[in-house]
């Protein structure tokens, strides 16, 4: 795997999930706007070598942008999934990246969400014990818009052609996994008010923010949580998968293509410099 010491430049991060796992992204699309530059690449990192990321180029309505793509967030056998999303959003803050997308699938703690309905989630409870996980840590970062209104609505946008239901709002519940939940988990996490239950949107979401990048996610329901209708199959939950990853994928890439690099969404303003930071010799 080649080692690469100069973390090239880009403006947006793709965090790929299990929602496009099936899926070479971006080369695996056969898209003419999309340049592959670099692929596997890996970076030192203070926080131990990184994933292999791909690294290309989409041509827009507005000129060429630059992105660095990462599988399943990083995740490696062996490596500690906080360490893996250190890793992967500093390679993320060196390249100055501004726009983060993600994609995954999800169960559905709401008994009103059927498999391959797409959520584009606005907010999130994080139930994980991986907390205190920063890059840089020199900022309050305030979480009541935690998910870019102009990303999630691009997302909309390339979603809507593709598929039948689409739900602009709703809470990504995260646990750690991988286990799936019991049932009695599962009923306390519907009256905490989630709508869909997952792995890998927290601390993603919050490291965006950390690094002072943009954050959404666009997420297909792959089952039903234990408990909530029916029992789910594993068969169908692998058909999804491989059904729809080139479907996301695209929509993705659109995103990137076409979102606005200086949309005023906001985000920018819910990060500000840390109280917590004394002065040199202050106790």
């Amino acid at each position: 795997m080649p080692k690469s010491t100069t973390v090239p430049r880009a403006e947006f991060g793709v965090c790929g999930g299990s929602g496009t796992l099936s899926l070479a992204f971006p080369a695996g699309l056969a898209d003419a706007r999309v340049t592959v530059i670099a692929d596997r690449l890996v970076f030192d990192t203070p926080f131990g070598r990184s994933p292999a990321f791909t690294h290309f180029s989409v041509e827009g309505p507005d000129g060429i942008r630059h992105a660095l793509a990462v599988k399943m967030h990083g995740w490696r056998r062996g490596i500690k999934r906080a360490d893996a999303s250190l890793q992967t959003f500093w390679v993320f803050h060196q390249a100055g990246v501004k726009k983060v997308l993600a994609d995954g699938g999800v169960g559905s703690l709401n008994a009103l969400l059927d498999p391959r309905d797409v959520v584009i989630p606005h907010d999130f409870i994080d139930l994980t014990m991986r907390q205190d996980i920063y890059v840089r840590g020199d900022h309050l970062l305030i979480m009541r818009q935690p998910i870019c209104p102009d990303l999630a609505r691009h997302l909309y946008l390339a979603a809507s052609p593709h598929f039948s239901r689409i739900f602009r709002r709703g809470v990504y519940l995260v646990t750690d996994g991988p286990r799936f939940e019991t049932v009695s988990e599962v009923d306390y996490m519907r009256r905490l008010g989630g709508d869909v239950i997952g792995q890998s949107l927290a601390p993603e979401v919050v490291l965006a923010r950390d690094i002072g990048a943009c954050y959404a996610g666009i997420y297909m329901v792959v089952n039903y949580a234990e408990g909530v209708v029916r029992e789910w199959e594993h068969e169908e939950l692998k058909a999804i998968f491989f059904d729809e990853a080139e479907t996301i994928a695209r929509c993705v890439l659109d995103v990137i293509a076409e979102s606005d690099l200086h949309a005023a969404c906001g985000c920018a303003e819910l990060r500000k410099p840390s109280l917590l930071d004394l002065p040199e010799g202050d106790a």
